[in-house]
């Protein structure tokens, strides 16, 4: 499956898998409008482009930052393509005609590239189930026309790439060994000459010629140029989509080093520019230990235990039935199972940015590459089972945040984002269950909304109080205040004079008494003229130096 290139959208996919069905539609939906309004030549917000499709604002966690409209074009193609192949549809009973791309080209009478070149504009797809059983791209009748009304200027380009007659391959099949004679002429050269004379187009020309090629032998003396950036991009698609590496050579009339040395760089530069974000332990510092955590078997086994009666009609109303009855056979996890995922979890993208500052773009390591890849494929799949083992309890928490209605799907959505959020952040070294953290999470971000989709009474504000005391350990003032004492001596020892003052000002260590005058992250950067994200790397570091002196509950006493 091809990857969608921005990390916070790729999440965002990620997230509305776990959504109830009538939810995802929605978003489906409000996905391929947003497609119809993207122009490739602008830029668009992120916070904007998760409005439209969620319909609220994203986390502050995320920072402001704009998409390229021919980059978001091309991931918001994936993610509609993506989250319908989870439930795809039966294409007989769509309620309109859905063609597939070859029966479209032959219904517009245009090849099939000429489609493709639409999809790249904004022509959207999805996954439907056909009747012979399998599951392919198909385009809605609605969706073509929308598309054609809003690029009229396409219908008259498409009859330029029209299937050429027998006659009319000839005839270009002969204007090219003529001009192809004349050594001065570039391929490039020649093929826009043919296409001026016949008025066909050059992508038509060029196709034909490669078929020709493949079957007779080349016309042309001198072999083509260097591939520009589309042609790259192009190539990387291709092969990203299962075309064979043979295909890729005679389409693009590159060697086969040529070839692996494009798809290489391409995939450098994907993983140069992931953010990835991981809970260090002391234990991943060890090669034996690593090796022990990547080979260990965990076992999950199935749930069996139906959800509650209540939950399927709260109200008297019945709310999200099929996603509900799917959450009992999601797993549950054991302590141990859990703390044994998370281990892994961390350690394989510990590896991967181990990895990662070794990637030579001179000197492109494809083993290495597929070696990090692999360790985020494995981490992204040990994610999707925690996620997964702990949807039952995002279902609880927002059912007693919320009456009948549509509130209940809303607040399920919330906190499926909040769940994931608390999976990335989770110290598992601290020996804490990890389903009191997500509760705390799930929680909070129900606080957050509170007086919009559900209300925060007195009775539920205790709730929370309680969550967080049950995540603190016990102890009396005394032992507070001597532990106090004895982090700001380890700070100050460990830590430089920068990373001091971020950390004793974030986490309250400056005054009397634990939690004191606390300051956000733009607090200090105003303080110290640094940015917020800048204070955010310093706080990072900081923190991985204090997990190598400091117990599992100082630092758990520290950053709770």
């Amino acid at each position: 499956m091809r990857p969608i290139q921005d990390h916070n959208l790729a999440q965002l996919l990620q997230t509305l898998r776990f959504t109830p069905e009538s939810k995802r539609q929605k978003q489906l939906d409000a996905a391929e409008e947003l497609i119809a309004l993207i122009d490739p030549q602008r830029e668009y917000p992120f916070e904007f482009v998760f409005f439209k499709i969620t319909g609220f604002s994203p986390k502050e966690t995320v920072q402001p930052y704009v998409l390229p409209g021919e980059l978001l074009l091309h991931d918001l193609r994936l993610f509609v393509t993506q989250l319908s192949s989870r439930d795809a549809q039966q294409a007989n009973e769509a309620g309109e005609r859905i063609f597939t791309i070859e029966a479209l080209a032959q219904h517009l009478n245009v090849s099939t590239k000429t489609i493709n070149r639409w999809r790249k504009r904004g022509l959207v797809t999805r996954k439907y189930i056909f009747d012979d059983g399998v599951k392919r791209l198909g385009l809605s009748d609605s969706a073509v026309q929308r598309f054609l009304q809003t690029h009229p200027e396409l219908i008259q380009q498409a009859g330029q790439f029209q299937r050429l007659s027998e006659e009319e391959k000839q005839q270009v099949l002969d204007l090219a060994r003529t001009l192809s004679a004349d050594t001065s002429r570039s391929r490039h050269q020649v093929i826009a000459e043919i296409a001026q004379q016949t008025g066909r187009a050059h992508e038509t020309i060029r196709t034909l010629l490669q078929q020709f090629e493949r079957d007779k032998g080349s016309m042309f003396l001198r072999p083509a140029g260097a591939l520009s950036p589309e042609q790259s991009a192009e190539l990387y698609t291709l092969y990203q989509q299962g075309v064979p590496v043979p295909q890729l050579i005679q389409q693009f009339h590159r060697s086969r080093s040529s070839i692996y040395r494009i798809i290489n760089q391409r995939r450098a530069s994907a993983l140069m520019a992931r953010k990835i974000q991981y809970v260090h332990s002391p234990e991943f510092e060890s090669r034996d230990r690593v090796q022990a955590i990547l080979h260990e078997a965990i076992e999950v086994p199935a749930h069996d235990h139906p959800l509650p009666e209540s939950l399927f009609s709260p109200g008297g109303e019945t709310v999200l039935p099929n996603y509900l009855q799917t959450l009992n056979e999601t797993p549950v996890l054991n302590h141990e199972q859990e703390n044994d995922l998370f281990r892994k979890y961390n350690c394989l993208k510990f590896l991967a940015i181990q990895e990662r500052p070794y990637i030579d773009r001179a000197h492109l390591s494809s083993a290495r590459l597929s070696r990090i890849e692999s360790y985020l494929s494995e981490a992204e799949e040990i994610e999707r089972l925690i996620v997964e083992a702990n949807l039952r309890l995002v279902v609880s928490i927002a059912s007693k945040h919320s009456g009948a209605g549509p509130h209940f799907a809303e607040l399920v959505s919330k906190g499926n984002y909040a769940l994931i959020k608390a999976i990335q952040e989770f110290d598992y070294t601290t020996g804490f269950h990890f389903g009191k953290r997500a509760a705390l999470n799930i929680a909070k971000e129900y606080a957050k909304v509170s007086g919009k989709s559900t209300e925060l009474t007195r009775t539920r504000a205790q709730s929370l109080a309680n969550i967080q005391r049950q995540l603190r350990q016990t102890t009396d003032v005394g032992t507070l205040e001597r532990t106090r004492h004895n982090l700001i001596e380890v700070i100050k020892r460990e830590l430089s004079t920068r990373e001091q003052y971020v950390i004793l000002h974030h986490f309250g260590l400056i005054g009397s008494g634990l939690r004191k005058e606390t300051q956000t992250l733009k607090e200090i950067g105003d303080n110290l003229g640094l940015t917020k994200e800048r204070i955010r790397q310093i706080e990072l570091i900081a923190l991985q130096k204090l997990r190598q002196c400091l117990s599992s509950e100082q630092f758990e006493l520290l950053t709770a």
